[in-house]
Parts: C-alpha cells; structure tokens; sequence
C-alpha cells in the first residue's frame, strides 16, 4: 500500500507539504476533545492560584488583626442600707363624727364645708329655748328642795332640845331625823337636775372636739335631729385631723419573719422600736419626699391574708396629704454595711445562673458566677451578694466582643448610676 496515497486509510501524514500551514484534523470529535481539556487546564490553574493567594491573605489578616477592645471598670464598692417598700393607705391620726347629744332643731351653721377649724370651734346651734325652760324649772324644784330642808332642820333642832327634857317620845326625835335625812336627798336630786339641765342647754351649742378639716354638713339648718347616748343618734359632719398623718400598709408574714430573723441576729434595729426610721411618698413622686418613724406594728398575723399591719406616722404641716390616698413607704431592711454594685446590664444569664466577665491582668476574659441581691435604687444598681471583690476589672461595655478565656484589650470605663427616666 501506498503510504502517500492520501486516499488511502489511516492517520493522515506528519509531514507538511511546502508552502502550506497545519490544519487540524478533520475529525470533529478530536476537535471538541481538545477544546475541552483546554478548559479544564484553565480552570484548574485559576482555582489553584485563588487557593494559594487566598490563604496566604488570610493567614496574613489574621496575623495583624488585635483582640477586641471592651470596657471595664471597678465595682462600686460602698457602704448602703437595703430598703424594703409597701404600698400603703394614709389615715388620719384623728377622725371624729359629730353628733349631737340632743335632740332637737337645728338652729344655725358655724362652718364652711371643708374649712380647716381648731378645737372648740362652733360648729351647730341647736335651738336652746325648751332647754333653756329646762333648766330654770329645774333650778325652782331645787330652791323648793332647799327650803324643805330648812324647815326640816329647824324641827329637827326643836325636837332633840324637848327629847333631852322627855317632853317628847323618841320615836318623833327618830321621824324628825328621817325628814331632814329625805330634805337633804331631795335637794341633792335638785342640784343634778339643774346641773344636768345646765349640761344639755351647754350642748345646744356643738363645739369641734379636734383641730382638723371638717367635711360637709349632712344636715341643714331648720331640720330635727335626735342626740343623746345610743346608737340612734344623726351624724351632723366628720372631722379629721391633719398632722400629722399616718400611712398604713401590710407586710407578708415571711417578710415580718426576716425581720425578726435580723434582729435576733443583731443585724438589724427591732421594726417595734419607735425609732425606726422610714420614707414615703405619693405615686406622683419619685423622690421620697416625707419622712418620718415606725410608730407601730400588729401584734397579731391576720389569719385570712397571712400579713401583719404595720404603721407609720410622717408630719404634714401644710397638710397637702389628705387622709385616704395611697402612698409608697420603705422601711430599712438591714443595718448600714459595705456593698458591691454593678450596673444589671453587666449580667449574663447562662441558665440558672448569673455571671459577670472580668478580665484578668493578662487580658485575659475570666467569667465570675455572682449571687446578686436586690436593687439599690438610689444608684438604679445591682447589689451583689457573693462572687466578686471590689477590686475585679469588670466588663461594663462589648460584652458581644468578649469570649471566656480569650485575649481583649481593656479600656477603663466608669459605672455611673442609672437615673429613672420620668
């Protein structure tokens, strides 16, 4: 076979004739074939060199890039006294409903309603002139006593001279001595009826018993009222007095137990000690404005609410807390001592328990598992109860930023109390 023949079967000839270019085979199988182990070539060379450039970068990045920057700063370490607050009802040391201790017509008014009054005050006439008839009928049977009793006496003295001269029997002397006796009695029974006649025409004019604001008078003038000493009687205006004032409010069993705890522990002053001192004030305030002492506490627990009533007397000299309202009160709850505060937004929660970062001296993030206590709201702070020392590096700020046991940079910060908004 002729190997030149380029009819002939077979690969074509390696060899180019002259003055011509390589053409490629006219295969179209070879000719997608080679395209395609050139694409493959390419984009492997590509992923490689990204590969190699990539981690070199990183590697690099990574290298340069410092720890975290997080602020921290000491606990607030100082001496406080823990608060306990109650909700309580404000009442007048005093309250007095008038009545009258006579019956009668109401005569006159003395008052303006709600007007302030001092003690002895008029307050209600009423009309005094069958009392005022009373009494001087009452003085007449009295004068009519007295003279019985002297015609008595006289007989009595002529009596005992003729019996010491048996003029006359013993038995007269005996019945002369039995009328002065009954004289005498009957004049006394006239004296207390013109000094209770006295009494009833004093009661005609209604005096205010207390100092204090007196309410609206529930009966006019003109109108029947009935008095005296039952039950009966018509209520004619309420007084109260105005300082100063009491706040009632109650406390649960186990917290009146807590106290007692402390105090037989000596941690703490008796909540009976009048001493005791406590602050109130009213729900449109937020600064404890009224101050005052612990007058009293119950000395029994209320057996259907499981609380004991507790008081507390504050002044009000210009009277501007009106018995009835409600009002907050806080009463000491433990002894003055030395406390750590930090700010409630320096706490992590990690299920049941509480934890603060802290960073050591080598930058390092070391968490601290605390037992916080209450507010300190005077500082709008966390009281903490075990678990730090005043002089831990606390992270008050990138709390997002601090990893336990890894590498920050610490930027001392402050905690500064939180103020309530209004």
């Amino acid at each position: 076979m002729d190997n030149d023949n380029p009819s002939a079967d077979g690969p074509p000839s390696s060899v180019t004739p002259p003055g011509e270019s390589f053409r490629p085979p006219r295969s179209r199988a070879g000719w997608w074939l080679g395209i395609l182990v050139l694409m493959v070539a390419v984009v492997g060379g590509v992923f490689y060199w990204q590969q190699g450039t990539g981690a070199s970068t990183g590697d690099t990045a990574s290298a340069a890039m410092p720890p975290p920057e997080v602020t921290v700063a000491n606990p607030i370490y100082r001496e406080i006294v823990e608060w306990d607050e109650y909700t309580g009802q404000f009442a007048a040391v005093d309250s007095v409903e008038v009545r009258a201790r006579v019956s009668g017509y109401i005569e006159s008014i003395h008052f303006q309603d709600g007007q302030t009054i001092n003690a002895g005050d008029l307050l209600f006439v009423i009309d005094p002139r069958p009392f005022q008839i009373e009494l001087e009928s009452a003085k007449a049977q009295r004068d009519q006593a007295i003279a019985r009793l002297d015609v008595a006496n006289r007989q009595l003295e002529r009596t005992t001279k003729l019996r010491k001269d048996n003029i006359v029997a013993a038995t007269e002397l005996d019945e002369r001595i039995g009328e002065a006796a009954e004289a005498k009695a009957a004049v006394a029974a006239a004296v207390a009826a013109v000094e209770s006649a006295e009494l009833n025409l004093e009661y005609t004019r209604i005096t205010a018993p207390i100092s204090g604001r007196i309410g609206q008078h529930l009966i006019g003038e003109g109108n029947l009222i009935t008095g005296g000493m039952n039950g009966n009687t018509t209520m004619l205006a309420s007084i109260v007095s105005l300082d100063p004032i009491y706040l009632n409010f109650d406390m649960s069993e186990a917290q009146f137990l807590a106290y007692q705890r402390a105090y037989e522990a000596g941690k703490m002053q008796s909540t009976r000690a009048l001493s005791v001192p406590v602050f109130g004030h009213l729900f449109d305030e937020r600064e404890w404005s009224l101050k005052g002492n612990l007058d009293f506490v119950d000395n029994q627990v209320d057996r259907s609410a499981g609380t004991v009533r507790g008081r507390a007397v504050f002044a009000n000299p210009n009277a501007f807390v009106t018995a009835g309202q409600f009002g907050r009160i806080r009463i000491p709850g433990s002894e003055p001592y030395k406390a750590i505060l930090i700010p409630d937004s320096a706490i992590v929660t990690d299920q049941s328990q509480k934890i603060v970062l802290t960073v050591d001296k080598d930058g390092k993030v070391v968490p601290k598992v605390i037992r916080p206590g209450p507010m300190y709201d005077e500082l709008g702070l966390r009281i903490v109860r075990e678990g730090l020392e005043p002089t831990d590096q606390i992270v008050i700020n990138g709390l997002m930023r601090a990893r336990p046991g890894a590498q920050v940079t610490a930027v001392s910060g402050k905690i500064e109390p939180v103020v309530a908004s209004n």
